[in-house]
């Protein structure tokens, strides 16, 4: 028995109840979001002890154990065992778990070199990219209402992002620049986990996303240690010295991308990620409790237009 039907989207059957999943991406989503920023904050202060490469391994190495347990626990309510893997099954969760480290590395470096807010904005130019990327590679729809949702909010995105006046050099470039691979790199991850999430052969949506999720921070975590034993064994050990943030931060990310999983296996990459782009507003209020950084007015009329693409985007998948 699993959680929802093969597909996430028809009905559940209960004795005289029928119980509808499809919606369950809203919430899932947002708490992805909520975690997500919660997990960013803590790799950010990690990134300073450990380094960029030691701050984005922690997320994988010390949130595997997270994700196995939450397996375990499904199975177990399930009363089966995980659907199995496939060559297809495979190839896509190598592509979004590669994609995915690569996003996270170069999101903490743009931190580095610029304020947590307007970092977050940049990586937020992924919903863009995931839309086209998923309705050429997943044949996601991509319908006219939903692309002009997705492109409100990222113009909102941009305007946060964008300061007047600012002469663009290379030192202001090069912050700009990761920012955005950050974004299309989370957009690849994105398509492949959920590319990954449909191919498999069985269950019903959580155990699949669940599934995924293991699979995907195992291949992560092997990949990292071997490269740091490696290459910087000193970050390694520092992440280890330091167990207890980075315990913190494994915890809210395997959290956070078990609701993103759940999210890709009940609606496309693009619906998903642009709902995510409530990280924005999310990371302004961080940066102005948190690291005292300011925010104009520009920024909030830019946070007013995320805001109003991600409720048009909902009232289309509400309809």
């Amino acid at each position: 028995m699993g959680y929802g039907s093969q597909a996430g989207h028809r009905p559940v059957c209960r004795g005289a109840h029928r119980v509808s999943f499809t919606l369950l991406w809203i919430p899932a989503t947002i708490l992805a979001s909520l975690l997500q920023t919660a997990r960013n904050l803590t790799q950010r202060s990690l990134t300073d002890v450990i380094g960029v490469v030691g701050a984005t391994q922690v997320r994988f190495l010390f949130g595997l154990p997270f994700a196995v347990l939450f397996l375990v626990v499904v199975c177990l309510v399930a009363d089966r065992l995980p659907p199995s893997i496939d060559l297809t099954v495979f190839g896509y969760t190598v592509a979004g778990a590669l994609t995915q480290i690569a996003a996270t590395a170069l999101m903490l470096a743009a931190m580095r070199e610029r304020s947590f807010a307007v970092t977050t904005a940049y990586t937020k130019t992924e919903p863009v990219q995931v839309a086209i990327f998923g309705a050429l590679l997943l044949g996601d729809a991509l319908t006219p209402g939903k692309f002009a949702a997705i492109a409100i909010a990222t113009f909102g995105v941009v305007l946060v992002s964008w300061k007047p006046g600012e002469k663009l050099s290379r030192a202001g470039l090069r912050p700009a620049v990761l920012g955005v691979g950050a974004g299309a790199f989370f957009a690849l991850s994105a398509i492949g986990y959920r590319g990954a999430i449909q191919a498999l052969p069985d269950g019903g949506f959580f155990i699949r996303a669940t599934t995924i999720l293991a699979f995907g921070l195992a291949l992560q975590t092997l990949v990292l240690t071997v490269y740091m034993l490696v290459a910087n064994r000193a970050a390694l050990m520092s992440s280890l010295r330091n167990w207890r943030r980075s315990l913190s931060a494994g915890f809210l990310g395997a959290a956070a991308s078990q609701c993103w999983f759940i999210g890709f296996s009940l609606t496309s990459a693009a619906n998903v990620r642009t709902l995510a782009l409530i990280e924005v507003p999310l990371a302004q209020i961080a940066s102005r409790r948190i690291f005292a950084e300011g925010t104009s007015w520009r920024e909030l009329i830019g946070m007013a237009l995320i805001v109003g693409g991600v409720g048009l985007l909902l009232m289309l998948a509400l309809r």
